[in-house]
């Protein structure tokens, strides 16, 4: 049996999803009251059989040879299905949208001031009222790119949200790209990658911005080689857009040689200055505050949560990480720097856990021949899958 016809199933079975978030009395999307469970249950069905059929179509390609640009192609399909359909499940595009309202439209500080501020601007009365009152969390690389489609997009709450997921699709077909590039199996990473149905529907679906933080340190990774000061700066993007990911550039620069990972850093240090200069024009000191601002959240999903649900005391999710860091520090300065795991021992410890957090570890596990990381970082996408469905 060849991978393509399941490749070819998950992208049809994707789009039943989105159709099944289009019916009339779906909760599925953004915002709305639920009237039926079954458009619901149709949708995770749906995408559980897709995600069945990935991990198989995993084996397929990892064990036969396919045609790089056909797993391309079979992804892009995947990752632009979603687009078809509505918004699904969060309203953080909304969120996106009024903190750029907030700093174009209002000349107010999105990191001092709430949306809520403004509750009659058609950003602050789309995104979740939960978060109304909430200030930006976002680094600042972000801020300045959602001002700029805050401009672009004015008051259309429709056009605001369909900007959000294209982007998020464009940011999947890049990192699926730049996965094949960096890989030492192009094919098999290409589709570990592309045609994950989670990550379909948490970009394309939901227009999450942790797709473009990946995409600049793929592209720091691809870059590291040949010109590591661009390297560098591109690790300075990603932690423009989400700083947790910088918590993987030591492992890096610890596998990279003497002279490679001097001149990563100093790519790293003028980026990261310029942005630092930048953002203090713009936003003061504020913006420094997002380092923190998740420290007290805790969600359901989280296995600190689970372990409280269980009776267990939570800190023990952080035993993993603590207890691997020495051997994930000898690792990278034995060459190997286990990018991926230490992404997963993160996820494991976060007392703030959501879907759309699988692209922070699904990326770098497919670049790395590591066949305990890919194992876990498949545990994790199948875990999450269901958070958020309404049922």
């Amino acid at each position: 049996m060849r991978a393509v016809p399941l490749g070819v199933a998950i992208a049809a079975l994707v789009g039943l999803s989105a159709l099944a978030a289009s019916w009339q009395g779906s909760a599925l999307r953004a915002g709305a009251h639920e009237g039926s469970d079954l458009p619901s249950t149709v949708f995770l069905t749906a995408a559980c059989c897709a995600f069945v059929l990935y991990v198989g179509a995993l084996f397929l390609v990892r064990r036969r040879q396919t045609q790089l640009a056909v797993v391309l192609a079979v992804g892009a399909a995947i990752q632009l299905v979603p687009l078809a359909g509505p918004l699904v499940i969060s309203r953080d595009v909304y969120a996106y949208w009024a903190y750029g309202r907030v700093a174009t439209v209002h000349d107010a500080n999105p990191y001092t001031v709430a949306p809520a501020r403004f509750e009659q601007d058609p950003a602050s009365r789309a995104m979740a009222k939960g978060w109304r009152t909430s200030k930006s969390v976002y680094g600042p690389v972000f801020s300045g790119a959602s001002a700029g489609l805050a401009v672009a997009g004015g008051r259309s709450a429709g056009d605001e949200q369909l900007a959000y997921r294209v982007a998020g699709a464009a940011g999947m077909l890049v990192v699926t790209g730049l996965a094949a590039l960096v890989a030492p199996l192009p094919a098999f990473a290409a589709a570990f990658v592309g045609w994950n149905p989670l990550l379909a529907f948490d970009f394309a679906g939901g227009g999450h911005n942790d797709v473009w933080m990946m995409a600049f340190v793929l592209g720091a990774l691809a870059l590291a080689a040949r010109r590591p000061r661009f390297a560098g700066a591109s690790f300075a993007v990603a932690g423009g857009v989400k700083w947790i990911v910088l918590g993987v550039l030591p492992l890096h620069l610890m596998s990279s040689s003497r002279r490679e990972a001097l001149r990563m850093i100093g790519g790293f240090a003028l980026a990261a200055g310029a942005l630092a200069a930048i953002a203090f024009y713009f936003f003061g000191t504020a913006w420094i505050t997002t380092l923190g601002v998740f420290a007290h959240r805790t969600s359901d999903w989280a296995i600190p949560s689970r372990l409280h649900q269980v009776g267990l005391p939570r800190w023990l999710a952080l035993l993993p990480l603590v207890a691997l860091t020495p051997l994930l520090v000898r690792s990278a300065r034995r060459g190997r720097p286990r990018m991926a795991l230490a992404s997963m021992l993160v996820l494991v410890a976060t007392p703030w856990l959501l879907p759309w957090y699988a692209a922070w570890v699904v990326p770098l596990a497919a670049v790395e021949e590591d066949r305990l990381v890919w194992v876990l970082a498949l545990a994790f996408c199948a875990y999450i899958l269901p958070d958020g469905i309404p049922l």
